[in-house]
């Protein structure tokens, strides 16, 4: 049998007294597109967070690739990695922000290189190699040498993605990516993790747009007050939604 990329059992997560993830369950498959959509403040940035240990779970099992997340067992017990071990777990998770999270005195070449050669010990030199494949991937090859403030947010949002893709992770998240953009510059966006999809890449999108989520997921889960209320093919998901909540939500983003 495959081990999931991601399994989530019984996760739970509470902000100063207020649960926000309530025993969610999740199962991302290798190779899958799983899109986590719901009105605000309903979990799936907080599910998403906790992946990657960026939030620390507070009860549950959380495991990418078959490894716990954050955590390794001993005699029954779960004990908190150490930042280091943390590290080393997230840089195998690429995670692109709502808010791009570029180095804003960095060049779009040195916001990819990076990483590499800090994290990962790749020579300078390769490094720039990866990061021109990386930006005419994106379709970006002629703005290596532009800093943030001269990119247009869609285009820091491709130099985000191909920043987390160069660290060569076997999951990538998405916080709604496309969220802050100009409506005229989310397409663009939207392309290039189509073509992501289409190479294999296992994602787990956080999102709004129901278009994307219904041409390119695999799975969607609906998440509302920190429970997953329906999931399934995004296609019959989102054309006979079973509960009134889900209907009432589709009202009105659809």
């Amino acid at each position: 049998m495959t081990t999931p990329m991601v399994e989530a059992r019984g996760v739970r997560k509470s902000y100063a007294g207020v649960e926000v993830l309530k025993s969610v369950d999740l199962t991302v498959t290798r190779g899958e597109v799983t899109c986590l959509i719901g009105p605000s403040g309903s979990g799936k940035s907080t599910l998403l967070r906790c992946i990657n240990h960026l939030e620390k779970h507070d009860s549950g099992e959380l495991r990418v690739d078959g490894q716990l997340i954050g955590y390794e067992a001993r005699d029954g017990k779960l004990y908190e990695l150490n930042d280091k071990q943390i590290c080393g777990e997230r840089a195998q998770i690429g995670m692109v922000f709502q808010r791009f999270n570029l180095f804003q005195h960095l060049t779009a070449l040195e916001n990819i290189t990076i990483g590499q050669v800090k994290v990962k010990g790749v020579d300078v030199e390769v490094a720039k190699a990866k990061a021109r494949e990386l930006l005419s991937r994106v379709g970006l090859e002629n703005k290596e040498k532009h800093y943030p403030s001269q990119l247009s947010g869609g285009q820091q949002q491709r130099v985000a993605i191909a920043r987390a893709l160069a660290m060569e992770p076997k999951l990538m998240l998405f916080d709604e990516p496309t969220s802050a953009l100009d409506p005229e510059l989310v397409g663009e966006v939207l392309d290039v993790m189509k073509d992501l999809a289409r190479s294999g890449m296992t994602m787990i999108v956080v999102t709004h747009e129901m278009n994307f989520a219904r041409e390119v997921a695999n799975t969607l889960y609906f998440l509302d007050g920190g429970v997953i209320e329906e999931s399934g093919d995004p296609r019959v998901v989102l054309t006979s939604p079973k509960t009134e909540r889900l209907r009432s939500f589709l009202s009105k983003v659809l």
